[in-house]
């Protein structure tokens, strides 16, 4: 045990995890965060916060987790290396743990060109691997990226992003090793639609032992209708809806009933997913249908959550 966060507590003890996502208002609008809190207690292990997701300004993730970890909710910090340096990462890896956060989500970001800034510079001081490598030396060696010693302890569960559905497909694995040589100790991946390519990566993952080395977490969307299966084939690269998600939505009709359907077939994943050697959990992005997430749960049987143990070993 490393942090000895509710997540990490309840994977050591070995059950199915249950991640999901919250994103913060665009602005301090403190009764919005509580809203989706309202939504997402009970219903996950822990949840993430967003960093400026889509390259779009929000309430930050340190700020959000704060009020998360005030509400007995666990965060999942995540943060990005779009918008810090390394000087800019510590200082607020400090200002959160000192804040109560204990899971940390090390990401490249969305390029601000797809925000509300496009014009805005870019940092990528670090990029996601090294940001990896530099909290594991905060935590594990007390040692900051400068190599001064840090005053207090920095006890973080460790997480990164995975992609099993980028090209060129041999890499995707590769990179994941990257990770984990780097210290990562959980892994949240890229949403699941393409079951049979995920479940090849999976068996690599397998194969090379990684799967015993780090906790992976296969990310799930639920979809609202068939029109946003077809644009996530347009316009997000790195991610296929199969057509018969898509068909299947189609035939559900529009509104609450193709809402409906994608939730069912969004928990139908999961259970799949829950037979894959290696699969540890789920982290469930709803975005911005945090509504979504308890129906989901209830639907997959991960409903009540467990109790992680209560001192960490």
């Amino acid at each position: 045990m490393k942090s000895g966060s509710r997540l990490e507590r309840l994977l050591w003890a070995g059950h199915f995890v249950v991640t999901a996502e919250l994103g913060p208002p665009k602005g301090p609008d403190v009764a919005a965060v509580e809203r989706k809190m309202s939504l997402l207690a009970g219903a996950c292990d822990a949840v993430n916060v967003t960093d400026n997701q889509t390259a779009i300004v929000r309430l930050s993730s340190a700020a959000t987790c704060a009020l998360l970890h005030q509400h007995g909710i666990e965060p999942v910090m995540q943060m990005t290396c779009r918008d810090r340096n390394r000087l800019a990462m510590q200082s607020d890896i400090f200002g959160a743990v000192a804040l109560g956060v204990r899971n940390l989500l090390c990401l490249s970001g969305d390029h601000q060109k797809f925000g509300n800034h496009p014009s805005a510079k870019n940092v990528y001081d670090l990029d996601s691997i090294q940001m990896i490598q530099m909290v594991k030396r905060l935590r594990d060696e007390g040692l900051t990226a400068g190599g001064d010693p840090v005053e207090g302890a920095v006890p973080l569960f460790i997480g990164g992003a995975a992609n099993p559905f980028g090209d060129p497909f041999e890499m995707r694995v590769i990179r994941l090793a990257k990770k984990v040589a780097a210290g990562a100790d959980f892994i949240q991946t890229q949403c699941v639609f393409d079951l049979p390519r995920f479940k090849e990566w999976m068996r690599r993952v397998v194969d090379l032992g990684l799967h015993e080395k780090v906790a992976i977490l296969a990310g799930v969307m639920p979809l609202k209708s068939a029109g946003a299966g077809r644009y996530i084939n347009a316009n997000v690269p790195g991610i296929t809806v199969p057509e018969a998600i898509i068909e299947r939505l189609s035939r559900a009709g529009r509104g609450a009933k193709a809402r409906e359907e994608g939730m069912r077939l969004c928990a139908e994943t999961i259970q799949e997913l829950r037979t894959i050697a290696g699969v540890r959990g789920v982290h469930i992005m709803a975005v911005e249908w945090e509504e979504a997430i308890r129906p989901i749960a209830e639907m997959a049987g991960l409903l009540p959550r467990p109790e992680p143990p209560e001192v960490a070993p």
